[in-house]
């Protein structure tokens, strides 16, 4: 999704973005956790909703500014493409780190909790390596064919995307180093602990590589 807008205003709109994609992750898993009575199915909808929905608002609002990355390994696809430069890239991947973790913080803030946390949630094996591979795969897919084809159903089909991701990986879809390296500092609902981040990451940008490989065959036109 190439921009036009100068490199400051993108960064500070893949930070923004980020910042909120990951509060509402880890707030609405908070939310959740507290009104679901220990069903974990209810919980996880609650966690699943607002991610989805939040999704299709920032990148219909941050689309146009910046592409609506908020994520390393959606940046690392449109490098491989050649429409990023490495400079950018890198810049691109702190902002969105950067802005993922004060999102963490901020949901801590407004639950009244402590800012700081290592989360305590093991997610690890091979299980949820080859989920992680799959969301990421398929996430990368739907955007490149909705680029290729159908540009302005790019934020819905990603929220409607996440939301099939969260309920049939094992992994409940991170799909996004920035989201997976944020989820280890926050011992809720929705954490990872730092432990399984390496695997989770190797998975994803295997499932960019991927994806990156297929888009090529599938869409070779606008690779």
């Amino acid at each position: 999704m190439p921009v036009n807008e100068p490199l400051p205003r993108r960064l500070l709109a893949e930070a923004l973005g980020t910042g909120v994609l990951l509060a509402t992750v880890v707030g609405s898993g908070i939310m959740a956790e507290r009104l679901a009575g220990g069903n974990a199915a209810i919980a996880l909808l609650g966690n699943t909703i607002p991610t989805s929905a939040i999704l299709v608002v920032l990148i219909l609002i941050f689309g146009p500014v910046s592409g609506a990355h908020f994520n390393p390994a959606v940046t690392a696809a449109f490098a491989v493409r050649r429409e990023m430069s490495g400079g950018d890239t890198m810049l691109y991947v702190l902002a969105q780190i950067a802005g993922g973790l004060a999102g963490v913080w901020i949901a801590h803030a407004m639950f009244e909790m402590p800012l700081w946390q290592v989360s305590q949630h093991v997610r690890s094996g091979h299980a949820q390596w080859l989920s992680e591979a799959v969301a990421t795969f398929g996430l990368l897919l739907t955007i490149f064919g909705c680029v290729a084809r159908r540009p302005a159903a790019v934020a819905y089909a990603v929220g409607l995307y996440i939301t099939a991701a969260y309920w049939f990986t094992a992994s409940t879809s991170f799909a996004n180093p920035a989201v997976t390296i944020g989820r280890a500092l926050t011992d809720t609902f929705s954490g990872i602990a730092p432990a399984g981040v390496p695997g989770f990451v190797a998975a994803q940008l295997a499932g960019m590589a991927l994806a990156s490989a297929a888009a090529r065959v599938l869409w070779p036109a606008s690779s």
